[in-house]
């Protein structure tokens, strides 16, 4: 996809949010659309497929606080920097997009008569991450090397694959050279042919008054190559949908819906260009037994009242581990929550966090009459004031 495609696209518009939106509503926005128009809810849908894709390509843009920043800054460079100039020719507002002119390739492209340069594309080429270098064609021609796409997955993990780390498999559809025709467009044992009007170069120049603007060429719309004999199955495109299954490693301490990115993972490139990245949403499944809070781990345990009272040692579960022991101090109250260190969740500088111990005093549903008596005797030998005597005066202070 071409710098004037990226330009002229509306980001914020795509995943519906104003521009002043905050980096919390852009991910809100992007997760319900994302879930809305996932192909895996959406079997067989191209059209939903596409959707999902722009959206995914406006949340990798919007998400990045540089990235976003230098997007902004180049719409409104072109919306409005240049939007009301002409040259002195006289030539009238035209394009597309809220353009007057046709940024094709504005962005490094070959004027009639001279050579190719970088242009100005060189600039803004590092906003989309789709720089690169070139590639030579048949016939001398070059073309601009093209990063892959970037794709999104999914995956659910146990409560403990995520704290400890863990390796998936995932099965990943993405765009790529058609296997029939190696990439060229053409039907096997022909060859497409440089074509005459750019001579290969995909552009073709058009002048404005007293100035000459690069556009894709209509005749090959870009490519540099006419095919006579389309392939039959990409239809001369070229390209084509692969799938494969690879092995990711999701690192040790992600959180229920984290977005990773792995490198390098996404759609092959075009013309030598780098792959894309591959970003995978986690969903985390709940345990039964443990909660987390950032990098710690929570539990709830159960003691008696004589524990509470008198204090105790009490074993307490760990996550994947044989159980600790813990020391409850007499008088212990209700709710009171105990730090057991490193037996948390893994941080990326190989320390952990903590367990984090609730204790829940249990009071006795049914009492037989021995430990009523006991019960009893213990009231009558801690009789004093009302202990809620002082909390009946404030309350009428008031």
């Amino acid at each position: 996809m071409s710098t004037k495609d990226y330009l002229e696209k509306d980001y914020y518009a795509v995943l519906g949010v104003p521009k002043t939106a905050t980096a919390e509503e852009i991910k809100k926005a992007y997760r319900k659309l994302a879930r809305q128009y996932h192909p895996d809810a959406n079997q067989g849908s191209t059209e939903t497929e596409a959707k999902f894709k722009e959206v995914s390509e406006a949340y990798d843009i919007l998400s990045d606080t540089k990235r976003r920043k230098e997007y902004d800054e180049a719409r409104t460079l072109f919306g409005s920097g240049l939007g009301g100039y002409a040259g002195t020719g006289g030539a009238s507002r035209s394009g597309s997009g809220g353009f007057p002119f046709d940024l094709g390739d504005l962005f490094g492209g070959t004027h009639q008569g001279g050579t190719g340069g970088g242009g100005i594309g060189d600039i803004f080429g590092g906003i989309f991450n789709r720089g690169g270098g070139t590639t030579t064609r048949a016939g001398g021609a070059t073309t601009r090397a093209r990063r892959g796409q970037d794709i999104e997955s999914e995956v659910t993990l146990s409560f403990g694959e995520a704290v400890e780390g863990t390796t998936v498999s995932l099965r990943l559809t993405s765009s790529s050279a058609c296997t029939a025709c190696a990439g060229t467009g053409a039907k096997a044992g022909t060859t497409p042919r440089v074509c005459p009007t750019c001579e290969g170069t995909g552009a073709a120049s058009r002048n404005l008054g007293n100035f000459a603007f690069s556009e894709p060429c209509r005749d090959c719309k870009g490519r540099g190559l006419l095919v006579d004999n389309p392939c039959e199955v990409c239809e001369g495109s070229g390209r084509g949908k692969s799938t494969r299954t690879i092995q990711a490693r999701i690192p040790a301490g992600v959180g229920d819906g984290q977005r990773i990115k792995i490198k390098a993972k996404g759609a092959p490139g075009e013309n030598g260009g780098p792959a894309g990245d591959l970003y995978v949403q986690i969903h985390v499944k709940p345990h039964p037994v443990f909660g987390r809070t950032g990098e710690n781990l929570t539990i709830t345990v159960p003691v008696t009242f004589t524990e509470a009272a008198l204090g105790a040692e009490i074993k307490v579960p760990i996550l994947k581990g044989l159980p600790v022991t813990l020391r409850i101090p007499e008088g212990t109250p209700n709710g009171r929550t105990f730090r057991v260190r490193g037996r948390g969740v893994a941080r990326k500088d190989g320390t952990k966090g903590d367990l984090l111990v609730t204790v829940e005093v249990l009071v006795p549903q049914h009492l037989e009459d021995k430990a009523r008596g006991a019960l009893e005797d213990f009231r009558e030998a801690t009789a004093g004031g009302d202990p809620r005597a002082e909390l009946i005066e404030l309350a009428r202070s008031e």
